[in-house]
């Protein structure tokens, strides 16, 4: 029964919350129903496509009783591809300004180095030892940063999907904040500002969905995914949660975040349509992992199968799972997400090398658009 307790303890700042001190979000302007979006609601937001309802402390006990009479989840079977990061290469390629190879250096979990239009852009930085509001309890790493925070070229824009811990991370944060040279701009969901200004850190923009921030030649477009947001009991829903298309002259990059599957994906690709007439999305970075059980994860976080569906609604040349093998949140083994993946790949008709995973440090280079034909491949 202490394991028990200890597993619902681990995941609880990540599926329904942590009473912890939390700074609070701004409050949304309020105009009438009939004049605002329809995902805005009296001090908050939903989804498009489902009116998502976190799950409670009832169900978190029943999934983790569950999990604790079955053994989960499993050990893994194979150790988490790593590999030394090529820092001579990011550091050279950020020095290329404007002429830069585009390319991504998975970093671990969510956290990707994309390097595209001149700018060193990050997702969903997290460096931290635990996902979690407390660094002596919660989701450990179950390996280090596949480049440290020292190892990073200055960064000029993070962009954040949404609030859980393990997606917004305050020290990674405040480390981005304070590194040499100046903040980076951080383009964060509506409602998120307020966190970041108890913080001490200004150079924040907050986004709805659809709205778009140009910085240097990059158009950063924030759009719907299916998800939540809350970093306690008491502010659920209560700031936006997105993905993120990332416009660069050299490279289309989508970034999920946390999602569930919903036509919110193939409404992205025909609504970016006119600003993509020489093709999608170059590269998806789409989440894998964190996805069992079905009953619990269904609603927010999709599974390998889902993820290729996503790819094919986004119309993406070729996408990078993300999201598994860091952080052990859920049921299924921290090495599992890219066997699932490889049997959605094969039950789906669709090529391997159309959507791969990444060894933990991998940096993967992304052919220009200017020199894209009619696929644009990783290598």
């Amino acid at each position: 029964m202490q394991q028990l307790l200890k597993a619902c303890v681990c995941v609880l700042p990540l599926v329904v919350g942590c009473a912890a001190p939390t700074a609070t979000p701004a409050t949304p302007a309020t105009p009438p129903a009939s004049e605002r979006p329809t995902h805005h609601r009296d001090g908050g937001f939903q989804n498009n496509h489902l009116e998502f309802a976190p799950k409670g402390f009832s169900a978190l006990l029943s999934w983790k009783w569950q999990a604790w009479r079955e053994g989960l989840p499993p050990a893994p079977r194979d150790p988490i591809p790593t590999v030394p990061p090529d820092v001579a290469y990011v550091q050279a390629n950020a020095r290329a300004g404007t002429a830069m190879q585009p390319a991504v250096t998975w970093i671990g979990h969510a956290s990707v180095l994309l390097q595209a239009g001149g700018l060193n852009v990050l997702t969903d930085p997290i460096f931290s030892e635990r996902a979690s509001p407390l660094q002596w309890v919660g989701p450990r790493r179950a390996q280090p940063p596949g480049i440290a925070l020292s190892q990073l070229p200055r960064i000029d824009v993070v962009v954040i999907s949404h609030n859980h811990y393990d997606h917004l991370d305050e020290a990674s944060v405040v480390a981005l904040a304070a590194q040499p040279g100046g903040s980076p701009t951080f383009l964060v969901p509506l409602g998120n500002k307020a966190w970041f200004d108890s913080l001490g850190i200004r150079d924040v923009v907050e986004m709805d969905w659809w709205q778009t921030r140009r910085i240097g030649r990059v158009d950063f477009v924030m759009t719907p995914v299916q998800h939540w947001s809350g970093r306690s009991f008491s502010d659920r829903l209560k700031t936006l949660w997105g993905g993120w298309a990332v416009l660069a002259p050299d490279a289309h990059v989508f970034f999920s975040g946390d999602t569930g599957y919903s036509k919110d994906f193939a409404e992205i690709r025909s609504r970016l349509a006119d600003r993509q007439r020489d093709g999608g999305f170059d590269l998806a970075l789409i989440a894998v992992g964190a996805y069992e059980p079905r009953w619990f994860m269904k609603d927010q976080h999709v599974n390998p199968a889902d993820a290729v569906q996503v790819h094919r609604d986004l119309g993406a040349r070729r996408s990078i799972g993300v999201h598994w093998g860091t952080f052990e949140l859920t049921d299924e083994a921290l090495d599992e997400p890219p066997r699932a993946l490889a049997r959605a790949r094969r039950d789906a008709g669709l090529p391997d090398e159309d959507f791969v995973v990444l060894a933990i440090g991998e940096t993967r280079k992304i052919t220009p658009r200017t020199a894209t034909a009619a696929a644009a491949p990783l290598h």
